[in-house]
Parts: structure tokens; sequence; C-alpha cells
């Protein structure tokens, strides 16, 4: 019977258990995104986010977690929004870690009031990093001259066209500083009563399920059926949340069904971009993903 329908009929008639909606967060985190090369963001989430924390007959929403990180400011927009739901609509957020929850993605984690892990999963890098190209050399072998006008000397602060700067990588070094001061403080205020004496914490280090247990960063290992099972009851279902569909019923761009770039990603996004879908890949790559 259609999810809908079994929601109009009488209690006594329907599925008997509790019912946990599921909204899988999956995709590293950047504010673009395509069909071909989608992205995790606010925008993407937000529809399934306000869905699952409708459900009234909910106690809870789980949140499954699968992203290396990305933008840090949609990482903290979909952290924000999922507390604010939370709050209004008086559930608890448990929130699962499937292969990785690292940098942005242990942002968005730290949304959970419980975070589940399995033993191998990844967690932490509690860090900034952040990665580019420099083509000094390129334009002079291919015989082009590059022309940029500009008001305001720095206006072109960190051009990859031209040799770096020191004082433009200690200005780039001073706001990574601001954002990892930021993170820091959002671990503390969720997890500190929990979080070891361990001095790597906010190192940038990351870690086994296991070992982020014994750290604080987690609250228990396993997975998302078994543990709704145990909180809820051996009758307890998981409705997963589906995000928006186009007219044919295809996904439409946001959340990525994929745990890592694949190869219709890679291709396609040559023509867009092949260095945004390198350093996509060296991001889940660093995890070993």
């Amino acid at each position: 019977m259609p999810k809908f329908l079994d929601r109009l009929l009488p209690k006594r008639f329907r599925k008997k258990g509790t019912m946990i909606p599921v909204v899988r967060l999956h995709g590293t985190i950047a504010a673009g995104g395509s069909r071909f090369k989608p992205a995790l963001n606010l925008a993407s989430v937000a529809p399934m986010l306000e869905k699952a924390f409708s459900r009234k007959d909910a106690p809870a929403v789980a949140i499954s977690v699968n992203s290396p990180g990305g933008s840090p400011v949609q990482s903290r927009m979909i952290f924000e929004r999922i507390r604010a739901l939370a709050e209004e609509k008086g559930k608890t957020v448990l929130v699962y870690v499937e292969d990785v929850a690292a940098s942005g993605g242990y942002m968005i984690a730290l949304a959970g009031d419980e975070i589940v892990a399995d033993p191998s999963s990844i967690v932490g890098s509690i860090g900034v990093v952040s990665g580019g190209f420099g083509f000094p050399e390129l334009l002079k072998k291919i015989g082009v001259e590059r022309r940029v006008y500009t008001a305001g000397e720095n206006k072109v602060i960190l051009d990859p066209f031209q040799p770096e700067k020191e004082s433009d990588i200690e200005y780039l070094k001073s706001l990574q500083v601001e954002i990892h001061t930021i993170f820091i403080e959002m671990v503390k205020a969720r997890r500190e009563s929990r979080l070891a004496d361990e001095p790597g914490v906010f190192s940038g280090l990351f870690w086994t399920g296991r070992r982020g247990l014994e750290l604080g960063l987690v609250d228990r290992l396993g997975g998302m059926r078994e543990d709704i099972k145990r909180r809820y009851g051996k009758d307890a279902r998981l409705e997963l949340i589906s995000g928006a569909k186009d007219f044919f019923g295809r996904r439409l761009p946001g959340v990525s069904a994929f745990a890592a770039p694949d190869a219709e990603q890679i291709a396609a996004a040559a023509v867009g971009g092949l260095a945004e879908v390198l350093e996509e890949k060296a991001l889940w790559g660093r995890y070993g993903l």
C-alpha cells in the first residue's frame, strides 16, 4: 500500500511499530551541483529535512551521513537547519556514519543528539584545507598574454596564473584559522562533555569509528537498522525520505546516490571542468574511498 494512503487509514489498520524517517546526506559538500555531478548542500537537502521532521508520528529522525567534507559554509548551514527543525518539532536526531563523516561531513554529524558509526567508519578531520592549481608558466608556453585590470591592490590575490606571494598565503591561512576556530567551537558546544582529553582531536587527524568512540567523537558503534530496533522495538520501521523527482520520475540533481565519483560523472565533468572532478576524487581518496 502506498505510504500516503497508509497515513489516511485509522491507526488500528496501520502497520505496527514505530516509524523512523531516514534522510541520506551523501556526497561532497558544495554550493553547486548538476545531474552528472551532484553536490550536497542546503538547497538540495532542505525539502527532505522538512518532510522528515514533519512526520508527527515519528519520535526521531535518522540521518545517514557519508561525506568527506567540502564547503564549510554549506556544512554549517545544513547543521543549523537540522538543529532548528529538531527544536521546532521536538524530535531526537540520530546520526549514522557510513564510510566517512570527515571535515564538513563531521560538522553535519554534530547535529545529531547521538552519533553512531561502524567500527571501520572514518570520522574526524576537524580542520580546514584549501587547494588549487597554479599555472604561472602555462600562458608563456602557449604564447598567450593575460591582461587583468583591477581597482584594489588585492583584487587578484591567489591568482593561479601568477607566482605565489607569501603575503597571499599568510592571508589565506588567517582565514583558515578563523574557520577552524568556528569548527572547534561547534565540536565543543555539542560534545565537550564527551570528548577525551586528547590534544590531537582538533589537529585535522581522522580516525576509525572505534577510535572515534574512545575519543568521544561518536557515541556508539553499530548500524542504523539494528540500533533503531534496539531503541524502539523489533517492529520499528525505517522510511527513506526521497528527494524531488522530475515529471518522468527521475531524481533531480542534489544529493549524490554514489559513495564516490564514478566513470559517468568523470566523463560528463570533463566538459565542465576536469580539475573539479579530480579535486573531488582526491577528497574521497584521502580517506581511502
